[in-house]
């Protein structure tokens, strides 16, 4: 009899662990059918106004000798027409360790050396050879490996805005803005869409050019990133590279960026570090035929700045 009693209990546990495993394997199908669902209901709304004129780019992506991932970020509303200078030029960094993230942008008039074209502003590299030669470029003047890249359309920008944040992102505009962006703002604390929220991020027809235009960018993204980090937008992020990607020319694969998004997602108050090149002190505007009004650098105080922005 105790002999059967300790079969039958072992048949029940059987059983329940069983039932857990099953339970366990039913949740986890429901979350990937849900998130393919999501994913594909974002491609689908915007697949048709982002992919007719998606260009395909070599890029001999390089990792970092530092273990971090950093990605060349280039914004642009050419909408893949050839020849066409980058409108932003950023470089996102993940340190998979500390889990940080890490933003540089470079203005783009800095005066650089471009592989086998001579000296221009960087954002001419990218109408020059596109990504590949961009990257080169930041490689030979900054020594950072850019492993990756991702031209993001303004068009996608204004589509993940509306649809993380039906109500708008919440924005201190600092002064009128109406002139060559498309939309007038008017000063004080107001939500924007994703139509004025571009209209303010490049924003330059003031005083301190693309100066201002750079620090709202970085202010912007660093906002945004906060929102993201909520309840509510966490279960939306399938969806939202749904509605990115095809407004995305990149080679990175959905799940690196499902990867790297949760994880800035899906802590509170994320803190993205940031810094622009050149750095303050370290360059001269000047006027160079050819190329018209430039930033001429010190090159090696502005490596040696963006290395120790990048590793510490």
């Amino acid at each position: 009899m105790r002999s059967e009693r300790h079969q039958h209990k072992k048949k029940r546990k059987r059983i329940r662990w069983s039932s857990i495993f099953l339970l366990l394997f039913l949740l986890v199908g429901a979350v990937a059918l849900y998130s393919y669902m999501q994913f594909r209901s974002g491609v689908n709304d915007s697949e048709r106004a982002g992919e007719e004129n998606k260009q395909e780019y070599h890029f001999n992506g390089e990792s970092d000798r530092n273990g971090l991932t950093n990605i060349l970020l280039i914004g642009s509303d050419a909408r893949g027409e050839e020849n066409s200078r980058a409108d932003t030029i950023m470089i996102a960094s993940y340190n998979p360790d500390t889990e940080s993230y890490k933003l540089t942008s470079i203005m783009r008039d800095t005066y650089v050396e471009i592989p086998g074209h001579g000296k221009n502003k960087i954002n001419a590299a990218f109408a020059l050879g596109g990504p590949e030669l961009l990257r080169q470029t930041i490689k030979e003047n900054f020594d950072v490996s850019l492993q990756y890249y991702s031209i993001v359309d303004f068009e996608g920008f204004v589509r993940l805005i509306d649809e993380a944040f039906p109500e708008g992102v919440e924005v201190d505009v600092e002064k009128r803005m109406s002139e060559g962006i498309g939309v007038t703002l008017e000063p004080g604390v107001q939500r924007l869409d994703g139509k004025h929220l571009l209209g303010y991020v490049r924003f330059r027809q003031d005083a301190v050019g693309d100066f201002g235009r750079v620090e709202r960018q970085q202010n912007v993204i660093k906002e945004v990133g906060k929102q993201f980090a909520s309840i509510q937008t966490l279960p939306k992020l399938p969806k939202l590279v749904g509605v990115l990607t095809p407004f995305v020319n990149t080679n990175m694969d959905t799940g690196d960026i499902l990867f790297m998004g949760k994880g800035l997602l899906s802590k509170d108050n994320r803190n993205i570090e940031t810094m622009r090149i050149p750095v303050e002190g370290s360059f001269e505007n000047q006027r160079v035929s050819g190329a018209g009004a430039v930033l001429v650098i010190n090159k090696e105080e502005n490596r040696n700045a963006l290395e120790q922005f990048l590793t510490q």
